[in-house]
Order: structure tokens, then C-alpha cells, then sequence
């Protein structure tokens, strides 16, 4: 029966450093004095790289196996640009919903108002926005475009910021 994969990774690795620590300590040995100490030297070699290789090979093969991992178990990465655009998502449909509503009679224009709309709709609409977000906004958006229900538009922001969170954490 062939061992796994990790295990066999261990076993050359162990090879190739008890093959060049022999190596190492055969020529160390020649250099300084001669072929006793090279013999020495040598068996000095190998048994340091047995000896690392039992000290290791619990951490090594938990290292490979972990390496070696299918694709499916390995959690995805967080996507920083679609948090970055739902959050942007947020701030624009907070922009849009306070000209909407704003707290001083007259308190903006109308060219400033149809400016927050058209940026919170192309928020909205970016292609890299996950799905949900996208329809939270949609209900957000229509809840602040009627105009007449301030509690409603509030609250369908704070299910757009929900959402968000939710969207964040499920990573």
C-alpha cells in the first residue's frame, strides 16, 4: 500500500537533507583533516537528519496536508472590493434618503437632489454588488423615491445595513 501523499513528501525530504548532510559532513571532514574525520563527520551528518526527521514529522506532514487541501474546504477569501461598493452602497442611499428628508425646510436644491439620486441608483446597480444587496438597495431606493413615509424609508435602510453585515460576516 502506497502512503499518502504527505507522508511520501516527508520521506524525500528527509532524503535529500540526509543525503546532503552526509555530503556535508564527508567534505568538512576531508577539508580539515582526513578520511577518519570525514568518516565522522559524515556519520555526524546522518544522524542530525534522522534526528530531524523524527522531531519533524508530525509538524511536516501536518504542513502538506494542510498544503494539499481540496480546493472545496479551503474558505474563500474576503472580497474586499464588493465590501467596499456595498459600503459605498450605504453611503450613497444614507446621502439620498437625508436630501430626501431633509431636517430644515428648503435645506437643499433640486439639482443637488436629482445629483444623490442618480448616484445612489448607479451605486446600486454596480456589477460587482452580490446579488442580495443588490435587492436591498432596490427596496431601499423605492422606499425613499415615494417620499412620503420617512419610518418606512429609515427602516428599509437599516435592512440595506442588515444585509450588509450579514453579507460581511458570512465569509
Amino acid at each position: 500500500m502506497t502512503p499518502p501523499l504527505p507522508v511520501r513528501l516527508h520521506l524525500m525530504i528527509t532524503f535529500v537533507v540526509s543525503g546532503t548532510g552526509t555530503l556535508a559532513g564527508a567534505v568538512l571532514g576531508l577539508a580539515l583533516s582526513g578520511r577518519m574525520l570525514a568518516l565522522i563527520c559524515a556519520g555526524a551528518g546522518a544522524l542530525g537528519a534522522a534526528t530531524w526527521a523524527l522531531l519533524s514529522r508530525r509538524q511536516t506532514v501536518s504542513f502538506f496536508k494542510e498544503l494539499l487541501r481540496p480546493a472545496a474546504e479551503v474558505p474563500r477569501p474576503v472580497d474586499g472590493d464588493s465590501e467596499g461598493l456595498a459600503d459605498n452602497v450605504v453611503v450613497g442611499l444614507c446621502l439620498y434618503h437625508a436630501a430626501v428628508f431633509p431636517l430644515a425646510q428648503d435645506g437643499v436644491s433640486a439639482a443637488e437632489l436629482a445629483a444623490r439620486r442618480t448616484v445612489a441608483y448607479r451605486l446600486s446597480a454596480e456589477e460587482g454588488l452580490p446579488r442580495e444587496i443588490q435587492v436591498s438597495a432596490a427596496a431601499a431606493l423605492e422606499a425613499i423615491d415615494q417620499g412620503n413615509d420617512e419610518a418606512r424609508a429609515a427602516e428599509a435602510l437599516g435592512d440595506l445595513r442588515v444585509t450588509v453585515y450579514e453579507h460581511r460576516g458570512s465569509r
